[in-house]
């Protein structure tokens, strides 16, 4: 063979193993990018996951606080039940005339302040219900009416309600103006 033919069969020969090497690269450049893709894809699964777990992780601390806060719901609405027949109970020996039951009368009403304070500490609240003010039906319940100067106004209350936490546990029962 001539040199001319050597160098052809030389160039035929680097460019099948170029033609070779390029198929290869091609070939390993797509194993690359679908590794690529696999790995964008898990990352995506990984934060997507982590997002779950934060957003469990708060929903569990907000039902957390929701079972501390309102936990004593149950108790305390029977405690508050407690406290209106007590309420009851000093109203009908405070206009007795008797010096013990007047005596009396200032213990249960100390008692009866302790109790109302214990309760407050646990989160409960009277709410304030005076003559006059007008009819909230957020805080109170009306169970009569009767005629008043203006419309609307609260004429009484007959029964005591109560704020847990600054949810109403119980409406006031009043008398309102019609």
């Amino acid at each position: 063979m001539n040199n001319t033919e050597e160098n052809m069969n030389n160039i035929e020969s680097n460019e099948e193993k170029l033609n070779t090497e390029e198929a290869q690269v091609v070939e390993n450049t797509d194993v690359s990018e679908e590794k690529s893709e696999e790995v964008v894809d898990y990352k995506a699964k990984y934060f997507y996951m982590a997002a779950e777990m934060d957003n469990l992780r708060k929903r569990l601390e907000r039902e957390k606080s929701q079972i501390i806060k309102f936990g004593t719901e149950g108790i305390l609405s029977d405690l508050v039940q407690v406290v209106d027949t007590f309420e009851l109970t000093l109203k009908a020996v405070r206009n007795v005339e008797d010096e013990q039951v007047k005596n009396i009368v200032v213990g249960l009403d100390m008692v009866n302040n302790q109790f109302l304070s214990t309760l407050k500490n646990h989160g409960l609240e009277k709410i304030e219900t005076k003559e006059g003010v007008d009819f909230d039906p957020n805080f109170h319940e009306a169970i009569g009416q009767e005629d008043g100067k203006k419309e609307n106004k609260i004429i009484r209350q007959e029964q005591s309600g109560y704020i847990l936490n600054g949810r109403v546990l119980r409406a006031s029962k009043v008398i309102v103006s019609k």
